[in-house]
């Protein structure tokens, strides 16, 4: 056996050995406090000893600290990122964001831009940057394993030459999130050859799973039926899709 495959496979069975334990869960006898966990990692130190160091120098090497043109082309087919912030006080939101493959453009190799469409008006991540302006974003084109992740600071923007390029069915958003990059990586495939998420074959059935308006109803305890709220719904998506 190659001394790189022998190495993988002694790691590999070390991982295995040093996971046989269980963690014990336990409950207060209210059983409301969030579970506590009687195992947990507290260190870096500690995780690397359990885990080991990246597989390659190449994994770390790889982050960018500017958007490259494999970037940019990745962007520009992409219909679809999701943007994670958070409050002042650490609350942490992770927003879906939508539209036609490329939505979102690159200004520059350290800038790129996100039109507001219209939505439920929570503004959970306008809020969020206008106390804390860290964010993370995570691109994803459909049948394309790999993912690409940026990091930086964003702001809330209006330029109206800006959002005029932004315009979508003749509407012109009225904001758009402005993100600096300070960072940039592909991640691999592994997690979408795990998921098998671009196979449609293997998707799970969606019998028994509730409508987005019996979710409302029993969360807010809403009066109405359930068809009064799924009208609205549709009335909602037909009527301020742009």
């Amino acid at each position: 056996m190659p001394k790189a495959a022998a190495a993988i496979t002694n790691r590999a069975t070390t991982l295995r050995l040093k996971r046989q334990r269980s963690p014990v869960i336990t409950m207060d006898d209210a059983g409301e406090n969030p579970l506590k966990f009687n195992d947990v990692i507290r260190s870096e130190q500690e995780l690397r000893a359990l885990m080991g160091d990246p597989i390659a120098p190449p994994v770390v090497e790889k982050t960018l600290s500017a958007l490259d043109r494999h970037c940019r082309a990745f962007i520009e087919r992409s219909p679809f990122v999701l943007i994670a912030s958070s409050s002042a006080d650490g609350r942490m939101d992770v927003s879906p964001k939508g539209d036609a493959p490329g939505f979102v453009k690159v200004l520059d190799e350290h800038t790129l831009v996100i039109p507001d469409r219209p939505g439920n008006q929570r503004f959970d991540t306008f809020r969020n940057l206008l106390e804390s302006p860290r964010v993370g974003l995570i691109f994803l084109i459909p049948g394309k394993r790999e993912t690409l992740r940026i990091g930086g600071s964003a702001e809330v923007v209006r330029d109206a030459g800006l959002l005029a390029t932004l315009a979508a069915n003749g509407k012109v958003p009225a904001l758009a999130i402005a993100v600096h990059v300070d960072d940039a990586f592909f991640h691999c495939s592994k997690c979408m050859i795990r998921s098998q998420l671009w196979q449609p074959d293997r998707w799970p059935p969606l019998d028994g799973l509730p409508t987005l308006a019996q979710t409302m109803k029993d969360a807010a305890s809403i009066p109405a039926p359930v068809e009064v709220i799924e009208g609205l719904i549709k009335a909602d998506d037909e009527s301020r899709l742009y």
